[in-house]
């Protein structure tokens, strides 16, 4: 079934080229307003802002859940289409080539990637004839305003890309007429002027060029009090010399290829020398390959500061050409004091990140991901950088399995293993030799620099011992101070011998300590104490907000602080808002800190950071699961500021940047006995953790949550670890674990009277017993959670058990109890407004109608639950509910739909790694397709 949505012009819909009715004008002005964001939430308050502008009625939420209700009703039509629910507001499901707003922007993207210019003539043919009038039309708010004129601009652009493109072809024979006509309409464009000009006069028609011209030039002088710009003057010049670079083309030039994967950091400025290492790593790729040969593994190894990094992005971007299908990098921080190196697990969770896999498509075990890495790399020419490993254990199972990529790692270790069993190369590097040391630091000052105390200049090299990293900040002190003699520098760097010992240069009176030392001594006391305290910090970044919890600092002083450092290049802003530090800098910092600071100012500053991530981590669960029951936090300690958090999808993005450090922080409160903290980090992060996958993460939080809640003595807490250790155990398959942590909890929970405990408890076991096959005491546990639910003031909780009690009835065949249950549910769900149950609730109810033989009815409640499913991003409940409707389908005899839902369970299944859904999946589409 074909399904078009239009936007160019009037907002129309279309269903196998028939129109669909989409309602009245406010309606459609809704519609426009998801169809412009397709596939990503847009908040309640974003639609109203965007269908009303100024002027929404007093009771806007609710009329606009009424015109959703319609516009999912009019699009039922069509599976290929569904409005759903996903934190941060409602989404629009769709594929973006079906709207022509979408459509436009993907020919103009392909038109201008392809090197074919006759493909690209007609794609931006095809591009522009998509536009039937005004976009928005009818739309008059703030929102369609500046989307109306977004998109006007978009179209100018490309009518000025395609008219470039006739003109290097040769087509100027066509342009003429077409241009004046846009002339009339943009007589200031001075790119349009240029191209009327320039076709006109490969038209042989100079006069007439050069009058377009001076006409626009006395416009312009007139209307806006400007001349024209330089590239236009240039033209006109070229003009009234008849330049023969004017000239038609003969050939075509080629198009920038299409954007692909590039996660190189910027490549290192003023690189100098490694001449022999350089080949070595090119030789590595041009070695002939025989079948069955290894892929390519360069290893680059060698002290801290050598220069490894700087080496490895040097050759990376030298080679870039050779990896059409892009670039892979991480830092693997194998060296980072106070801090862990990155697992495997999650270097690997961010290739795929990368590789443009969608979180629900990324199975819960590490092998599954480790495999679903290596099969997305198979067969590409891509460079995989691993930077600063630790071991070879680390590296390994990042190492692509196809021979067509290449992986260039660095280390401080050799990696002697890694040689013996994939054959990797090591490339062992020294200090820079003094003919290099003097051509670096020649290139960052200037030779007359150098020229001027030339003894200096040859001490100051010896100092550095080659070492670039010495080299580069020692260059860089030098140029900011151009009236300070070299001698001074060179004395300093003599006089500090014996800091950084592990990190010494090769001679006994060299050291990176003094060079650091510098950068650090010209600091304010404040910025110097700022740097101590950033560098005590164990995850591998920090934010503004957090670093000015760290320190007790307003933002902007904060701010203000971060950015001296990062000028000073003693911490680096590697994403807006977040800072890192090299693994040598944190070192020295971290001495100095301990000289400088007292004990009592360091552990306040990192009970500060943790206190940060508590406070932030709880009130963005709040915002995820607003249902969830709530746990007491003491106010933040003095100096800590919680990050405020907007709403819901603020909430996701956070925990999504905040993740590592978030798993430091853990860290860090169970060595410091901070007791209370490590389980409220463990529960602020439950749901991020369920929502998204991260089950081992989770149980490893529980497991330290619950030996601190034992340090603690407190029973409430105990319980709760208990819990949600039985929970994550569950969920990743461990009945049996689960179970037991279950019944200790149960124990705890009636031993001190918690009934809210005790029913949740009694839930979690009833799933439990259901999965290990054990359905009488499955019905017993709920039984009983449903009588302590009753006695609770929660109707949430209510609904909990009544939906539960109705999918037990259902499976037992008890359908007329099933059916009262699961309505009486679902009222409440939709009532306080808890999509996952209402959700779960529908999937129920199909399953009822489907067993009852209300086919119809059961198809209409599966389609519901699934979008809600979608919308929620549970692919995991999705998965179910499309395996459940395939039956149905079946039933109503449509095999064609039962194929296609079964198909899309069965790739769900098989990315989440629940191998016996999947195999009963492949059996039921087996059959289907047995005559």
């Amino acid at each position: 079934m074909a399904v078009e949505f239009r936007l160019l012009g009037s907002i129309e819909a279309y269903v196998d080229e028939r129109p669909l009715d989409i309602g009245p004008a406010r309606q459609r002005s809704l519609l426009a307003a998801l169809l412009a964001d397709p596939n990503r939430p847009v908040s309640a308050d974003q639609l109203v802002e965007r269908v009303w502008g100024d002027h929404a009625p007093h009771r806007a939420r609710e009329t606009l859940r009424t015109y959703l209700s319609r516009l999912r009703q009019a699009l039922a039509v069509t599976d290929e289409v569904s409005i759903g629910r996903r934190a941060g507001g409602y989404v629009l499901t769709l594929d973006p080539g079906i709207v022509d707003l979408h459509h436009f922007h993907q020919l103009l993207a392909m038109a201008r990637s392809t090197g074919d210019g006759t493909a690209a003539m007609d794609l931006f043919d095809q591009a522009l004839a998509l536009w039937r009038g005004e976009p928005f039309a009818q739309l008059d708010t703030p929102w369609s305003r500046a989307a109306r004129t977004e998109a006007e601009n978009e179209r100018t652009r490309a009518e000025l890309d395609r008219t470039d493109l006739l003109l290097r072809h040769g087509r100027h024979h066509e342009l003429p007429a077409a241009l004046w006509a846009q002339t009339a309409e943009r007589p200031l464009d001075e790119r349009l002027a240029g191209q009327l000009m320039l076709a006109l006069y490969r038209n042989g028609r100079q006069a007439d060029a050069l009058d377009r011209y001076q006409d626009i030039r006395t416009r312009l002088a007139e209307e806006l009090g400007a001349d024209p710009s330089p590239p236009l003057q240039r033209l006109h010049q070229q003009i009234l010399t008849a330049d023969p670079a004017l000239a038609p083309p003969t050939i075509t030039s080629a198009a920038t290829p299409s954007p692909i994967p590039r996660q190189l950091p910027a490549p290192p400025q003023l690189f100098t020398g490694r001449t022999r290492e350089l080949r070595a790593l090119t030789a590595a790729l041009d070695e002939p390959a025989a079948p069955g040969d290894r892929m390519p593994i360069s290893a680059i190894g060698g002290t801290g500061g050598i220069g490894k990094t700087w080496l490895a992005l040097h050759w990376a971007h030298q080679q870039a050409e050779r990896f059409p299908d892009g670039q892979l990098y991480v830092n693997l921080r194998g060296f980072a004091p106070g801090t862990q190196p990155v697992s495997p697990t999650m270097a690997v969770r961010g290739f795929l990140d990368a590789l443009g896999v969608v979180p629900t498509a990324i199975p819960a075990d590490p092998d599954a991901q480790a495999a679903l890495y290596r099969s997305l790399v198979a067969g590409k020419r891509m460079l995989v950088v691993l930077d600063n490993a630790a071991s070879s254990s680390q590296v390994i199972p990042l190492l692509p399995g196809d021979s067509t990529c290449a992986v260039l790692i660095t280390s401080r270790n050799k990696l002697t293993s890694l040689v013996v069993t994939h054959g990797a190369r090591l490339i062992l590097l020294d200090v820079l030799g003094h003919t290099e040391a003097r051509d670096l630091l020649m290139r960052h000052l200037g030779a007359d620099r150098l020229a001027t105390e030339p003894e200096v200049a040859h001490d100051l090299l010896r100092c550095c011992g080659g070492l670039p990293l010495a080299l580069g900040i020692v260059a860089a002190r030098v140029a900011a101070h151009p009236g300070r003699a070299l001698s001074m520098f060179a004395q300093e760097l003599v006089d500090h011998s014996t800091r950084l010992d592990a990190l010494d240069a090769g001679e006994a009176d060299l050291s990176v300590r003094a060079v650091f030392s510098w950068s650090y001594e010209a600091l304010d006391t404040d910025a110097a104490d700022l740097l101590g305290l950033l560098s005590l910090v164990p995850g591998p970044d920090i934010s503004l907000s957090a670093a000015a919890s760290l320190a007790a600092l307003p933002l902007a002083r904060a701010g203000a602080m971060l950015r001296r450092l990062d000028t000073a290049h003693l911490i680096q802003q590697h994403l807006p808002g977040r800072y890192r530090m090299h693994d040598l800098i944190r070192a020295y910092a971290a001495e100095q800190a301990h000289r400088s600071l007292a004990e009592a100012t360091r552990v306040a500053a990192l009970r500060r950071l943790v206190d940060f991530y508590v406070h932030t981590a709880y009130a963005g669960d709040r915002l995820q699961q607003q249902h969830r029951e709530p746990i007491s936090l003491d106010v933040p300690v003095d100096g800590c500021r919680p990050e405020p958090l907007a709403d819901q999808a603020a909430a996701l993005s956070w925990f999504e940047a905040e993740h590592a450090c978030l798993l430091a922080a853990h860290r860090l409160a169970d060595d410091q006995r901070w007791d209370t903290s490590v389980w409220q980090l463990a529960w602020a992060l439950r749901t991020f953790h369920r929502r998204r996958g991260h089950g081992h993460e989770d149980l490893a939080l529980w497991q330290v949550g619950l030996v601190a809640a034992e340090r603690l003595g407190d029973l409430a807490v105990q319980i709760q670890a208990h819990r949600f250790l039985g929970s994550t155990w569950s969920e990743l398959g461990r009945h049996d674990d689960a179970h037991r942590h279950l019944e200790h909890a149960l124990a705890l929970a009636e031993h001190t009277g918690d009934t809210t405990a005790e029913a949740h408890i009694h839930m979690a076991l009833g799933w439990v017993e259901k999965a290990r096959g054990a359905s009488r005491p499955a019905a017993d546990h709920l039984t009983r959670a449903a009588q302590l639910y009753r006695t609770l003031v929660n109707p949430v909780w209510e609904a909990d058990a009544l939906t539960t009690a109705g999918w037990f009835h259902a499976e037992a065949g008890r359908y007329d109890e099933a059916l009262t249950e699961c309505e009486d549910a679902l009222r409440i769900y939709r009532k306080h407004d808890e999509p996952e149950g209402e959700a779960d609730t529908l999937s129920s109810l199909g399953y009822i109608a489907h067993h009852t033989g209300r086919y119809t009815a059961a198809l209409e409640l599966y389609e519901q639950a699934r979008v809600l499913f979608q919308g929620l991003g549970y692919s995991s409940n999705e998965a179910d509910t499309l395996d459940r409707l395939g039956h149905t389908q079946v039933a109503l005899d449509r095999p064609d739909q039962a194929r296609r839902s079964w198909r899309q369970a069965l790739s769900i299944y098989q990315a989440q790694q629940r191998t016996t859904d999947a195999e009963r999946v492949q059996e039921q589409l087996a059959e289907l397709d047995t005559p």
